[in-house]
């Protein structure tokens, strides 16, 4: 045999091989879409407990948050008297906001109310807002406790509309709505807890099967054969049940058969 022949030869018995390989990196999705369903109950299983534990956490594990919300008015009614003190009622809101950042004003809160907050923890606790089209800040206040969430609101509006009365020489801030004691946490919310862990077990569960799915390698039907070796079937031997009366009865014949002879 030449030299050329002997590679030719050597393609052809080298193709199945490649053609092997690459089918055994194929997902079977039909498959897998079987096996998905036949592991119903695992899925369901896996997604009712995470919900569970999810549920659980968030209950005993969990320090609910409360929000309390004060209101002040950028612009005292006297100081509405034309089209451009409205403009300019709308231009201070935003420079009364920053003066929400001025470590005077936090520092005055926690001596007036003695507090046991530093600058940073208070600060990262309080949320000022100015709603478009308005000239009215909302000074919200999130706090474990609802009833200091509350206090700590009307405390920021008193002293920050002294604070901007004497430092910026401009009419006093009103106080519009001072904040009540909240009775309902704004979070954790527990129905999308529990709903994100139905999920996540769930997609845990899809996981495991779809992973055992992929490392299952063995050969079940002449057409799992075919596919991964490329060798056709010749013939299929049914394997009988080693435990059923029909074959321990049919062995104790030829058994007595035989010791008779």
């Amino acid at each position: 045999m030449s030299e050329q022949q002997k590679t030719r030869t050597g393609i052809a018995v080298a193709a199945p091989v490649q053609q092997q390989t690459d089918d055994a990196m194929t997902i079977d999705l039909v498959d897998l879409f079987y096996r998905l369903l036949a592991s119903w109950k695992l899925i369901l299983c896996f997604a009712v407990v995470l919900a569970i534990v999810a549920g659980v956490y968030t209950i005993y594990f969990v320090t609910p948050q409360y929000r309390a919300t004060s209101i002040i008015y950028v612009l005292s009614p006297e100081s509405i008297v034309n089209v451009s003190s409205l403009q300019l009622g709308n231009a201070l809101a935003s420079d009364y906001i920053k003066v929400f950042d001025m470590w005077e004003v936090h520092e005055e809160v926690i001596s007036n109310l003695g507090l046991n907050y530093n600058y940073s923890q208070i600060k990262k606790m309080l949320s000022v807002t100015n709603s478009t089209g308005t000239r009215m800040l909302d000074i919200s206040v999130t706090s474990p406790y609802p009833a200091e969430a509350a206090a700590i609101a009307n405390e920021y509006a008193k002293v920050a509309s002294k604070y901007i009365h004497d430092t910026m020489a401009t009419d006093k801030p009103n106080i519009m709505s001072v904040a009540l004691e909240p009775t309902n946490p704004i979070s954790p919310s527990r129905t999308r807890n529990i709903a994100i862990g139905f999920v996540l077990g769930g997609l845990l569960a899809v996981g495991i099967v779809t992973f055992r799915c992929l490392m299952d390698d063995k050969l079940r039907t002449a057409e799992d054969i075919r596919q991964y070796t490329g060798l056709a079937t010749l013939a299929v031997v049914p394997i009988e049940d080693a435990d059923s009366d029909d074959y321990n009865e049919n062995k104790g014949k030829k058994s007595k058969g035989g010791k008779h002879e």
